[in-house]
């Protein structure tokens, strides 16, 4: 029972960060579209590694969709599909946060995160033309989200914080 707990206070944990991070830190409207760039897919990278993949799912889904909610509504149903989707590269199976897939798991996240808003953006405003200005913004999103993983992972790891974290939600992700 206190595992569960855990695991579902943590989640909460994380999407309260998620949506504060996306929402009101670093928040740079970008486009005409009302889109904006964040870096707050770094706590949803963070997410993906540490907790098990059902509540990683929610913390993502619940933090970007909030965030737009109090932001951005037009966007909020994509984005709490696609932020859903971009946990999916990640494991959190392997000790390192740092391991091999977990690398190349930004990248794969960056490309469904602009295929998804790109794809979201022809349905929402009716043309496909117009969303490949909103390119450049998601790479820069995706990009410094990537960056700040990697600070904050290679910091976890340093510290051993990492471990303490994955014994405290139950040594299983």
């Amino acid at each position: 029972m206190r595992k569960q707990t855990v695991k579902l206070v943590t989640t909460g944990i994380f999407a309260a960060m998620i949506t504060v991070m996306t929402a009101y830190i670093c928040h740079i409207p970008y486009g005409m579209n009302g889109g904006y760039i964040h870096f707050g897919d770094t706590l949803i990278y963070l997410a993906a590694v540490f907790l098990p993949r059902p509540c990683a799912l929610a913390a993502a889904a619940i933090g970007g969709g909030m965030a737009d909610l109090l932001t951005a509504p037009v966007w909020m149903p994509a984005t709490v599909i696609i932020k859903m989707l971009i946990v999916l590269p990640f494991s959190g199976k392997n000790g390192k946060l740092l391991c091999r897939r977990n690398i190349a798991a930004p990248f794969l996240a960056l490309v469904i995160s602009a295929t998804g808003y790109y794809v979201a953006e022809g349905l929402i405003f009716g043309s496909f033309a117009a969303p490949l200005a909103s390119v450049a913004g998601s790479v820069i999103q995706s990009g410094g989200s990537a960056a700040l993983f990697y600070a904050m992972a290679v910091l976890l790891e340093r510290s051993h914080a990492n471990v303490r974290i994955r014994q405290l939600l139950g040594g299983e992700t």
